[in-house]
């Protein structure tokens, strides 16, 4: 009597894009934007891991869509609780691998967070098992004008590790530079990466502005027709950093292995909290258990950020623009988002420093708000910050965020509710 066994399910070149770029470059945006462009009939995937426990990055793009995930073949899977390329290749494997032969994709997108540092994830994507699984085509780097513009991003080596392992460049954000400081931008990203494709973002064109044409009299659509065409493209083009890297792999194999190891230089050299070892399963049951039983509220520190969320029933109701103002009050923030039901409605919020962003939202089963503070002088505190207008001794008070008071925060938002 022979006994008949299921042959594992193999995927050969699934086309896989990274997008990636430093906290609050515009990611979400650019992903939208490719999403647009996904033929009706194909199937594709989403992989998205965000620092923080609590899961918001998946309704932020859902809320941004038409029509749900389900009705246009979108499978999306978020990976929350630390970086995902930091530790060990398993959480990346697991994450993908359930991805692929859950929903069987035509393609895949990952988006790291934005505190990860991109050589970790490229070298994972290099080794010899993805080599045939996964057509590794165009890194997809998304930089922030506005951020460029401060020379604390500038001069930080996490926001530069972004441009140096780039592909093709997204640059968004850059209504305010004038033509001299565009070509400063130019000489510092050619310092970095002189090989990256650059792709302006077509954020606030006038219709007698163009990219790289000589046609002056393009209109608005016909120049957002022609963005979204060269972004489209770029799915489809190998990446030559991760060729590059997977020939480096090939010839010397140990070095390879070693560059997997958690750098000393990345934003986010944490482990994943929901896969892998033992403890990190008990941490998962603790965090499930809290789930269930909203609200629900964490924090911690990731070296150099501290990270707060909440989860919240879905009939608490918050004041719209108290809300508003208690974020904005916080110490140091460096990213606010989430989806709260409000006096206004159900609100997205999206900030960053540079953009405040709000939009009304179909109901969700529950409210999610998460914060990213910062600690240290990893990103200078002193410098001004222009999109909220904050004198230099403002900043200076606001690098007390280590001794934030959580129960506090806790009756100050629980304080908001109607």
């Amino acid at each position: 009597m022979s006994i008949s066994v299921k042959n594992p399910i193999i995927f050969q070149n699934i086309p896989c894009t990274l997008v990636t770029g430093f906290l609050g470059a515009g990611k979400t945006t650019v992903i939208n934007q490719l999403l647009a462009t996904k033929p009706n009939d194909e199937r594709w995937a989403l992989l998205i891991n965000e620092f923080g426990r609590i899961g918001i990055d998946g309704a932020l793009l859902a809320s941004s869509q038409d029509n749900d995930f389900e009705q246009q073949n979108i499978a999306i899977r978020e990976v929350s609780g630390g970086c995902i390329c930091c530790t060990s290749q398993l959480p990346l494997q697991i994450a993908i691998s359930r991805l692929l032969s859950d929903h069987h994709p035509q393609r895949l997108l990952i988006e790291p967070t934005g505190l990860a540092h991109p050589r970790e994830l490229i070298l994972q994507l290099s080794a010899p098992h993805w080599q045939t699984a996964l057509k590794m085509n165009a890194v997809i780097t998304v930089l922030n004008g506005e951020q460029w513009q401060q020379i604390k991003y500038r001069d930080h080596d996490g926001f530069q590790a972004h441009v140096r392992d780039a592909d093709v460049l997204i640059i968004n954000r850059y209504d305010q530079l004038n033509t001299n400081e565009k070509q400063s931008m130019v000489e510092w990203i050619a310092k970095l990466n002189s090989h990256v494709k650059i792709i302006w973002a077509v954020s606030g064109l006038t219709a007698s502005e163009t990219i790289d044409s000589s046609d002056v009299h393009l209109t608005n659509n016909l120049v957002a027709d022609a963005y979204s065409t060269t972004l489209n493209d770029q799915l489809n083009k190998p990446s030559s950093i991760i060729s590059n890297q997977r020939k480096v792999n090939i010839a010397h194999p140990q070095k390879s292995l070693i560059g997997l190891q958690s750098q000393a230089n990345s934003l986010a050299a944490v482990p994943l909290s929901s896969i892998s070892t033992d403890k990190s399963e008990a941490q998962t049951n603790t965090q499930t258990s809290a789930d269930n039983d909203l609200p629900y509220r964490y924090h911690e520190d990731q070296k150099d950020f501290q990270l707060a969320g909440w989860r919240l029933p879905a009939h608490y109701m918050l004041n719209a623009d108290d809300l508003q103002n208690w974020l904005l009050a916080l110490p140091n923030w460096q990213r606010i988002k989430g989806v709260v039901h409000t006096s206004d409605g159900w609100m997205q919020i999206n900030f960053n420093p540079g953009s405040l962003t709000t939009r009304t939202i179909d109901p969700q089963t529950d409210s999610r708000l998460e914060i990213i503070l910062q600690l240290s002088n990893a990103v200078d505190t002193n410098a001004v910050d222009t999109a909220t207008e904050k004198t230099e001794t403002e900043n200076d008070a606001k690098a007390s965020a280590a001794s934030i008071n959580w129960e506090d925060c806790d009756r100050e938002l629980m304080a908001l509710v109607i």
